[in-house]
Protein backbone atom coordinates (compact mmCIF):
# COMPACT_ATOMS: atom_id res chain seq x y z
CA UNK A 1 0.00 0.00 0.00
CA UNK A 2 1.50 3.47 -0.81
CA UNK A 3 3.05 5.45 2.06
CA UNK A 4 1.97 9.18 2.71
CA UNK A 5 5.12 10.07 1.30
CA UNK A 6 4.56 8.39 -1.74
CA UNK A 7 1.41 9.69 -2.34
CA UNK A 8 2.70 13.05 -1.90
CA UNK A 9 5.16 12.35 -4.54
CA UNK A 10 3.06 11.57 -7.08
CA UNK A 11 0.75 14.20 -6.61
CA UNK A 12 3.73 16.54 -6.91
CA UNK A 13 4.86 15.02 -10.62
CA UNK A 14 0.91 15.23 -11.20
CA UNK A 15 1.07 18.94 -10.46
CA UNK A 16 4.28 19.38 -12.46
CA UNK A 17 3.15 17.71 -15.52
CA UNK A 18 -0.08 19.62 -15.62
CA UNK A 19 1.36 23.14 -15.06
CA UNK A 20 3.16 23.19 -18.23
CA UNK A 21 -0.06 22.96 -20.33
CA UNK A 22 -1.92 24.91 -18.13
CA UNK A 23 0.75 28.20 -18.10
CA UNK A 24 0.91 27.57 -22.18
CA UNK A 25 -2.61 27.85 -22.01
CA UNK A 26 -3.15 31.54 -20.07
CA UNK A 27 0.33 32.80 -22.15
CA UNK A 28 0.77 35.34 -22.64
CA UNK A 29 -1.13 37.63 -19.74
CA UNK A 30 1.95 40.26 -19.13
CA UNK A 31 3.64 42.74 -21.69
CA UNK A 32 6.37 40.73 -24.01
CA UNK A 33 10.00 42.48 -24.27
CA UNK A 34 11.21 41.92 -27.80
CA UNK A 35 15.13 42.70 -27.56
CA UNK A 36 17.04 44.09 -30.64
CA UNK A 37 20.82 44.17 -29.73
CA UNK A 38 21.14 47.54 -32.08
CA UNK A 39 20.44 50.77 -31.83
CA UNK A 40 17.58 52.49 -33.00
CA UNK A 41 16.83 53.32 -35.96
CA UNK A 42 18.58 50.44 -37.75
CA UNK A 43 17.44 47.42 -40.24
CA UNK A 44 17.16 44.90 -37.24
CA UNK A 45 15.37 47.45 -35.23
CA UNK A 46 12.82 48.56 -37.69
CA UNK A 47 11.62 44.80 -38.54
CA UNK A 48 11.48 44.45 -34.99
CA UNK A 49 9.09 47.16 -34.68
CA UNK A 50 7.02 46.26 -37.42
CA UNK A 51 6.83 42.81 -36.05
CA UNK A 52 5.79 43.99 -32.28
CA UNK A 53 2.92 46.08 -33.81
CA UNK A 54 2.12 42.95 -35.31
CA UNK A 55 2.27 40.11 -32.59
CA UNK A 56 0.65 42.98 -30.12
CA UNK A 57 -2.41 42.78 -32.66
CA UNK A 58 -2.49 38.82 -32.58
CA UNK A 59 -1.46 37.95 -29.00
CA UNK A 60 -3.84 41.16 -27.58
CA UNK A 61 -1.05 42.08 -25.24
CA UNK A 62 1.46 44.55 -25.47
CA UNK A 63 4.74 43.94 -26.99
CA UNK A 64 7.50 46.19 -26.15
CA UNK A 65 11.22 46.71 -28.47
CA UNK A 66 13.99 47.21 -26.39
CA UNK A 67 17.24 48.23 -27.84
CA UNK A 68 20.28 46.72 -25.94
CA UNK A 69 23.29 47.34 -28.50
CA UNK A 70 26.99 47.30 -27.99
CA UNK A 71 29.71 44.85 -28.41
CA UNK A 72 28.44 43.85 -32.52
CA UNK A 73 25.31 43.07 -30.65
CA UNK A 74 26.77 40.21 -28.01
CA UNK A 75 25.69 42.48 -25.19
CA UNK A 76 21.38 42.29 -25.97
CA UNK A 77 22.49 38.85 -27.35
CA UNK A 78 23.91 37.40 -24.36
CA UNK A 79 20.68 39.07 -22.30
CA UNK A 80 18.02 37.44 -24.15
CA UNK A 81 19.32 33.83 -23.70
CA UNK A 82 20.12 34.73 -20.08
CA UNK A 83 16.24 35.44 -19.53
CA UNK A 84 13.79 33.11 -18.05
CA UNK A 85 12.53 30.76 -20.95
CA UNK A 86 8.82 31.90 -20.39
CA UNK A 87 8.38 33.40 -23.92
CA UNK A 88 7.99 36.82 -22.03
CA UNK A 89 11.82 37.83 -23.50
CA UNK A 90 12.14 37.51 -27.22
CA UNK A 91 15.03 38.36 -29.77
CA UNK A 92 15.08 39.64 -33.18
CA UNK A 93 18.18 38.03 -33.97
CA UNK A 94 20.49 38.87 -37.42
CA UNK A 95 23.38 37.63 -39.71
CA UNK A 96 25.80 39.30 -36.72
CA UNK A 97 24.08 37.57 -33.67
CA UNK A 98 23.59 34.18 -34.92
CA UNK A 99 26.21 33.99 -37.65
CA UNK A 100 29.22 36.15 -37.74
CA UNK A 101 29.85 36.60 -33.90
CA UNK A 102 29.97 32.64 -33.53
CA UNK A 103 32.58 33.16 -36.29
CA UNK A 104 34.63 35.77 -35.17
CA UNK A 105 34.34 35.95 -31.35
CA UNK A 106 36.70 34.24 -29.23
CA UNK A 107 35.19 34.23 -26.20
CA UNK A 108 31.29 34.86 -26.71
CA UNK A 109 29.03 34.55 -24.03
CA UNK A 110 26.39 32.31 -25.63
CA UNK A 111 25.52 30.06 -27.92
CA UNK A 112 23.76 31.18 -31.03
CA UNK A 113 21.90 27.40 -31.34
CA UNK A 114 22.05 26.09 -27.75
CA UNK A 115 21.04 29.38 -25.67
CA UNK A 116 18.61 30.00 -28.49
CA UNK A 117 14.52 28.17 -29.48
CA UNK A 118 13.86 29.37 -33.38
CA UNK A 119 10.59 30.33 -34.27
CA UNK A 120 10.45 32.14 -37.27
CA UNK A 121 12.32 33.93 -39.79
CA UNK A 122 10.91 37.52 -40.21
CA UNK A 123 12.11 38.83 -43.46
CA UNK A 124 15.06 39.26 -45.69
CA UNK A 125 16.79 41.17 -48.25
CA UNK A 126 19.99 41.38 -49.91
CA UNK A 127 23.46 43.24 -49.30
CA UNK A 128 24.32 45.45 -52.00
CA UNK A 129 28.03 46.33 -53.53
CA UNK A 130 27.94 50.02 -53.63
CA UNK A 131 30.72 52.83 -54.64
CA UNK A 132 31.72 55.85 -54.27
CA UNK A 133 30.95 58.14 -56.86
CA UNK A 134 34.25 59.11 -57.62
CA UNK A 135 35.49 55.67 -58.00
CA UNK A 136 36.04 54.59 -61.30
CA UNK A 137 34.26 50.83 -61.91
CA UNK A 138 30.72 50.77 -63.09
CA UNK A 139 30.01 47.88 -62.27
CA UNK A 140 31.80 44.43 -60.61
CA UNK A 141 33.51 43.41 -63.25
CA UNK A 142 35.42 46.76 -63.21
CA UNK A 143 35.82 47.15 -59.57
CA UNK A 144 38.10 43.65 -59.43
CA UNK A 145 40.04 44.73 -62.86
CA UNK A 146 41.01 47.63 -60.99
CA UNK A 147 41.82 45.99 -57.57
CA UNK A 148 43.88 43.57 -59.54
CA UNK A 149 45.84 46.91 -61.17
CA UNK A 150 46.22 48.80 -57.73
CA UNK A 151 46.58 45.40 -54.94
CA UNK A 152 45.75 47.01 -52.04
CA UNK A 153 44.80 50.11 -52.88
CA UNK A 154 41.43 50.19 -53.08
CA UNK A 155 39.34 50.16 -49.70
CA UNK A 156 36.15 49.13 -49.21
CA UNK A 157 34.51 50.02 -45.51
CA UNK A 158 32.80 47.99 -42.92
CA UNK A 159 30.59 49.12 -39.93
CA UNK A 160 33.56 47.42 -38.18
CA UNK A 161 35.51 44.30 -37.42
CA UNK A 162 33.69 41.32 -37.25
CA UNK A 163 30.61 42.76 -38.80
CA UNK A 164 28.18 41.02 -41.42
CA UNK A 165 29.45 43.31 -43.81
CA UNK A 166 33.35 42.86 -42.69
CA UNK A 167 32.68 38.59 -43.49
CA UNK A 168 30.66 39.57 -46.68
CA UNK A 169 33.67 41.71 -47.84
CA UNK A 170 36.01 39.61 -47.15
CA UNK A 171 34.23 36.42 -48.96
CA UNK A 172 34.18 38.59 -51.83
CA UNK A 173 37.65 39.78 -51.89
CA UNK A 174 38.85 35.79 -51.11
CA UNK A 175 36.19 34.55 -54.54
CA UNK A 176 37.16 37.33 -56.72
CA UNK A 177 40.85 37.00 -55.58
CA UNK A 178 41.64 40.45 -54.76
CA UNK A 179 44.08 42.07 -52.74
CA UNK A 180 41.60 45.01 -51.09
CA UNK A 181 42.21 46.83 -47.62
CA UNK A 182 40.07 46.68 -44.92
CA UNK A 183 38.49 49.70 -43.09
CA UNK A 184 36.62 49.62 -40.13
CA UNK A 185 34.32 52.20 -39.33
CA UNK A 186 31.67 52.52 -35.60
CA UNK A 187 28.31 51.50 -37.27
CA UNK A 188 27.39 51.93 -41.31
CA UNK A 189 26.64 56.21 -41.06
CA UNK A 190 30.07 57.25 -40.44
CA UNK A 191 30.91 54.54 -42.95
CA UNK A 192 28.89 55.40 -45.69
CA UNK A 193 29.79 59.30 -45.11
CA UNK A 194 32.88 58.29 -46.09
CA UNK A 195 31.80 56.48 -49.00
CA UNK A 196 29.94 59.38 -50.70
CA UNK A 197 32.77 61.45 -50.01
CA UNK A 198 35.20 59.41 -51.79
CA UNK A 199 37.00 58.25 -48.67
CA UNK A 200 36.78 54.64 -49.46
CA UNK A 201 36.02 52.91 -52.92
CA UNK A 202 33.24 50.85 -52.21
CA UNK A 203 31.15 48.71 -49.14
CA UNK A 204 28.56 46.07 -49.07
CA UNK A 205 25.15 47.59 -47.40
CA UNK A 206 22.07 46.92 -46.30
CA UNK A 207 18.93 48.69 -47.14
CA UNK A 208 19.73 51.46 -44.59
CA UNK A 209 21.50 53.03 -47.63
CA UNK A 210 18.43 52.54 -50.17
CA UNK A 211 17.84 56.83 -49.87
CA UNK A 212 21.72 57.08 -51.38
CA UNK A 213 21.16 54.48 -53.78
CA UNK A 214 18.24 55.77 -55.16
CA UNK A 215 19.16 59.81 -54.63
CA UNK A 216 22.31 59.00 -56.93
CA UNK A 217 24.46 59.53 -53.65
CA UNK A 218 26.53 56.17 -54.36
CA UNK A 219 26.45 53.91 -57.13
CA UNK A 220 25.19 50.50 -56.90
CA UNK A 221 27.17 47.94 -58.82
CA UNK A 222 25.29 44.78 -57.73
CA UNK A 223 23.24 42.43 -55.51
CA UNK A 224 24.77 40.19 -53.31
CA UNK A 225 21.75 37.67 -52.97
CA UNK A 226 21.35 34.20 -55.19
CA UNK A 227 18.83 35.96 -57.37
CA UNK A 228 18.44 39.11 -58.63
CA UNK A 229 16.47 41.60 -56.94
CA UNK A 230 12.68 42.93 -57.20
CA UNK A 231 13.75 46.18 -55.79
CA UNK A 232 16.36 46.64 -58.56
CA UNK A 233 15.30 44.06 -61.21
CA UNK A 234 17.66 45.07 -63.96
CA UNK A 235 21.12 45.24 -61.35
CA UNK A 236 22.93 42.11 -61.55
CA UNK A 237 24.04 39.77 -58.73
CA UNK A 238 27.48 39.48 -57.49
CA UNK A 239 27.57 35.76 -58.90
CA UNK A 240 26.22 37.34 -62.30
CA UNK A 241 28.77 39.74 -62.51
CA UNK A 242 32.09 37.25 -62.31
CA UNK A 243 32.18 35.93 -59.07
CA UNK A 244 30.29 32.67 -58.79
CA UNK A 245 28.95 31.23 -55.91
CA UNK A 246 28.67 34.31 -53.89
CA UNK A 247 26.03 34.17 -51.88
CA UNK A 248 25.35 36.56 -48.91
CA UNK A 249 22.39 38.13 -47.36
CA UNK A 250 20.81 39.87 -44.26
CA UNK A 251 17.74 38.33 -42.55
CA UNK A 252 16.00 38.59 -38.89
CA UNK A 253 14.66 36.17 -36.97
CA UNK A 254 12.25 35.61 -33.99
CA UNK A 255 13.81 33.79 -31.14
CA UNK A 256 13.07 32.61 -27.63
CA UNK A 257 15.48 31.52 -25.40
CA UNK A 258 16.27 27.51 -24.79
CA UNK A 259 13.85 25.91 -23.14
CA UNK A 260 11.26 28.19 -23.57
CA UNK A 261 7.65 25.50 -23.66
CA UNK A 262 7.20 24.02 -27.01
CA UNK A 263 3.33 25.42 -26.72
CA UNK A 264 4.64 28.56 -26.28
CA UNK A 265 7.20 28.55 -29.58
CA UNK A 266 4.42 27.15 -31.71
CA UNK A 267 1.81 30.16 -30.48
CA UNK A 268 4.52 32.86 -30.98
CA UNK A 269 5.20 31.06 -34.56
CA UNK A 270 1.30 30.79 -35.64
CA UNK A 271 0.92 34.71 -34.32
CA UNK A 272 4.26 35.80 -35.60
CA UNK A 273 3.13 34.35 -39.47
CA UNK A 274 -0.07 35.54 -39.03
CA UNK A 275 1.24 39.27 -38.10
CA UNK A 276 3.49 39.51 -41.10
CA UNK A 277 0.70 38.23 -43.25
CA UNK A 278 -1.16 41.44 -41.77
CA UNK A 279 -1.67 44.80 -44.39
CA UNK A 280 0.14 46.75 -41.98
CA UNK A 281 3.39 44.33 -42.05
CA UNK A 282 3.67 44.26 -46.00
CA UNK A 283 3.63 47.69 -45.85
CA UNK A 284 6.12 48.38 -43.09
CA UNK A 285 8.17 45.74 -44.62
CA UNK A 286 7.84 47.36 -47.92
CA UNK A 287 8.89 50.27 -47.08
CA UNK A 288 11.92 48.72 -45.80
CA UNK A 289 12.19 46.71 -48.81
CA UNK A 290 12.60 43.33 -46.79
CA UNK A 291 10.97 39.92 -47.97
CA UNK A 292 8.58 39.01 -45.85
CA UNK A 293 9.43 35.58 -44.40
CA UNK A 294 7.35 33.26 -42.41
CA UNK A 295 7.48 28.94 -42.35
CA UNK A 296 8.11 26.76 -39.28
CA UNK A 297 11.03 27.27 -36.95
CA UNK A 298 12.75 24.47 -38.90
CA UNK A 299 12.99 27.26 -41.58
CA UNK A 300 14.69 29.63 -39.29
CA UNK A 301 16.91 27.06 -37.87
CA UNK A 302 18.48 25.98 -40.94
CA UNK A 303 19.20 29.50 -41.92
CA UNK A 304 21.22 29.75 -38.46
CA UNK A 305 23.22 26.58 -39.01
CA UNK A 306 23.75 27.59 -43.01
CA UNK A 307 25.15 31.40 -41.40
CA UNK A 308 26.96 30.13 -39.19
CA UNK A 309 29.12 27.43 -41.87
CA UNK A 310 29.68 30.10 -43.73
CA UNK A 311 31.17 32.74 -41.48
CA UNK A 312 33.10 30.23 -39.31
CA UNK A 313 34.54 28.95 -42.85
CA UNK A 314 35.57 32.92 -43.62
CA UNK A 315 36.61 34.08 -40.54
CA UNK A 316 39.29 31.00 -40.68
CA UNK A 317 40.41 31.29 -43.74
CA UNK A 318 40.76 35.02 -43.73
CA UNK A 319 42.18 34.94 -40.30
CA UNK A 320 39.40 37.06 -38.53
CA UNK A 321 39.42 36.71 -34.79
CA UNK A 322 38.25 39.42 -32.18
CA UNK A 323 39.45 37.97 -28.83
CA UNK A 324 38.17 41.08 -26.23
Amino acid sequence: MPTTSTLSCLAIAFLALIAAPVGAQQYPNQPIKLIVAFPPGGGADVAARVLATGLSEQLGQTVVVENLSGAGGTIGTARAAQAAPDGYTLLVGTPSTHGANPAVYANLSYDPVRDFAPIMLVGSSPLMVLASPVFEARNVKELIATAKAKPGQVNYASYGNGSINHLAGELFASLADINVTHVPYRGGAPALADLMAGRVQYTLDGTASLGQVKGGKVKLLAVTSKERWAVFPDVPTVAESGVPGFDAITWYGLFAPAATPKAIVELLNAKANAAIRSASAKEGFAQLSLDPGGGGPDVLARQVRNEIDKWVDTARKRNIRITE
